[in-house]
């Protein structure tokens, strides 16, 4: 058996292209449980997302020289859903993707927990993230991770979708 091994680090300005098309691809599988009008209105948000200038950070995961995961880490006050105007005071995390026949081995995880310790960087308390119901999968590992809903920070973006807000108290290590 191959023993599966990744890195994580900043994108580069030239692999926004990449970082597009694998989660593009990541998302596909949602694509017939949303109303096609939504799907195609957050397909389109994602690439713009993706391919705009911001105040996040691009974190990717490579391994043997290509990306197989990704994720928009915003920090606090940033508004990483300019759309809904939902601004929060702790950072967030959008548009975790890994490629689908990667997924299983970690990476998703691995991306959470760098947004995690780079908000502990920042000194941040909490880390939030919206995701939508039919992300079943997704749900289960931010639980998994220690994210509870926060029914608050949700919005509606369309007609008969709810996207839904969770956050994740941020502990840290004390010395002795």
């Amino acid at each position: 058996m191959v023993e599966k091994h990744f890195s994580l680090r900043n994108a580069w300005d030239n692999e926004r292209g990449i970082i597009r098309d694998l989660t593009v691809a990541a998302y596909a599988q949602y694509q017939d449980v949303m109303p096609p009008a939504f799907w195609t209105r957050y397909q389109h948000n994602l690439i713009t997302a993706l391919d705009g200038e911001g105040n996040f950070e691009r974190i990717v995961a490579e391994q043997n020289g290509s990306i197989i995961g990704s994720v928009l880490f915003y920090p606090p006050e940033s508004d990483p859903y300019a759309s809904a105007a939902i601004g929060t005071s702790y950072p967030e995390v959008r548009l975790l993707a890994v490629l689908p026949q990667m997924r299983g081995q970690g990476i998703g995880t691995a991306l959470m927990k760098e947004c995690e310790r780079r908000a502990r960087e920042a000194g941040a308390q909490g880390i939030g993230l919206h995701t939508a119901e039919v992300m079943q999968d997704a749900i289960r590992m931010y639980e998994r991770l220690g994210y509870v809903r926060t029914p608050e920070t949700d919005f509606r973006p369309g007609e008969g979708v709810i996207v839904l807000g969770y956050r994740h108290t941020l502990r840290y290590e004390v010395s002795q």
